[in-house]
């Protein structure tokens, strides 16, 4: 068997080539070069898809004995995950670049490469698992054992195809464990802190990114309540998101939050934080992985966004790509252009955008 591993020159990616080299895979290094600094225009040194990390990818990949392959996606880096994270915040969403780039570049592009090479199936160092159910006879994505870890939620998109061509070896590991194999290898990286950042927004700013890449200023704007009073001066409705408390700026004699915001009159919409709380979400761009296609209401756990903790709802497919989900209990800050995925115990049931 002949395996793609994808490597970002991190320690998961790494000791995923590792792994799957010792269990008798005949292994082929891969990175993706997605931009440069000229791109972003910030120093990129650290960040996934940087020419550095390249550099760091090869070294493990040298160390195993394996060949590496480096593919430059910078334009398709750009289509598919820059300019919809953009457009989705100056529509008043709230992207999750994570996802898109997982759909497109990881599971999208590399799985044309891994048919390229004559491989035999593609493995990367996310943290879930996949299995087969022979009494449907689908493919399934799991969470991972380690539920601290796990990276289910932006791995939704995956289709039968791809899960049952994807490897997941530390789906079964704790990062301990991971970081333990790295050292035992002499991999540089073995002490590489994981990155909490966009990986093309290094500093946390994406503000700044998107007015250096649109070459434009998105100017302020007033802060209205429901009944459309005045009550401040925002610096730019694509600076907040829902829920959000601090830095508004604005002296209402008690807390205020973000209840939605209005691109088209340049508005942010503030509220009581009871405002935020609703029980009914519509999704549209789904993807439905453990059934064919969802009949009548179905019960799951959904979170709606990664680090929400997955709630007790019942779910209707609406549509063709459209689901309804009602939870039991309101949810606070349910956020237009973020995923909602669907869970039975640790299965993966699907997922779509908030819409």
């Amino acid at each position: 068997m002949k395996a793609l591993i994808a490597m970002s020159g991190g320690v998961d990616s790494s000791v995923t080539a590792q792994i799957m080299s010792k269990e008798g895979y005949e292994c082929v290094g891969c990175t993706m070069c997605l931009f440069d600094d000229d791109m972003i225009g910030k120093n990129i040194s650290d960040s996934c898809g940087s020419p550095e990390n390249t550099k760091d990818a090869k070294s493990v990949t040298d160390s195993i004995g394996i060949d590496h392959h480096i593919f430059h996606y910078e334009q398709k880096f750009k289509d598919e995950v820059i300019e919809p994270f953009v457009k989705t915040y100056e529509q008043g969403y709230t992207p999750n670049p994570c996802i898109e780039c997982n759909r497109w570049m990881k599971f999208g592009y590399l799985f044309e490469e891994m048919k390229k090479l004559g491989c035999d199936c593609l493995a990367t160092g996310h943290y879930a698992r996949t299995d087969y159910d022979s009494s449907t006879g689908r493919y399934l994505l799991k969470k991972a054992l380690d539920d601290t870890k796990d990276q289910s939620y932006v791995l939704y998109t995956l289709t039968q195809y791809q899960l049952e061509h994807i490897r997941f070896p530390l789906g079964n590991m704790t990062k301990d464990h991971t970081r333990q194999v790295a050292y035992e290898n002499g991999f540089k990286n073995a002490d590489r802190k994981d990155s909490q950042d966009i990986c093309f927004v290094p500093d946390g700013d994406y503000v700044a990114f998107m007015e250096r890449y649109r070459n434009k200023h998105y100017p302020e704007g007033d802060f209205v309540d429901r009944n459309g009073n005045v009550l401040g001066r925002h610096k730019g409705y694509v600076h907040y998101t829902i829920g959000q408390r601090k830095g508004l700026g604005v002296a209402a004699g008690h807390p205020i939050f973000v209840v939605d915001i209005d691109p088209v009159n340049n508005r942010v919409i503030v509220g009581e934080n009871e405002e935020l709380f609703k029980s009914e979400l519509i999704a549209n761009d789904i993807n439905i992985i453990s059934v064919s296609k969802i009949e009548g209401d179905m019960r799951v756990k959904a979170k709606i966004r990664y680090r929400h903790k997955e709630q007790p709802a019942t779910v209707t497919q609406i549509g063709e790509d459209t689901i309804r989900v009602v939870f039991d209990e309101p949810q606070r800050a349910i956020t237009k252009g973020q995923a909602v995925v669907m869970y039975d115990g640790d299965v993966v049931v699907g997922g779509g955008t908030i819409c």
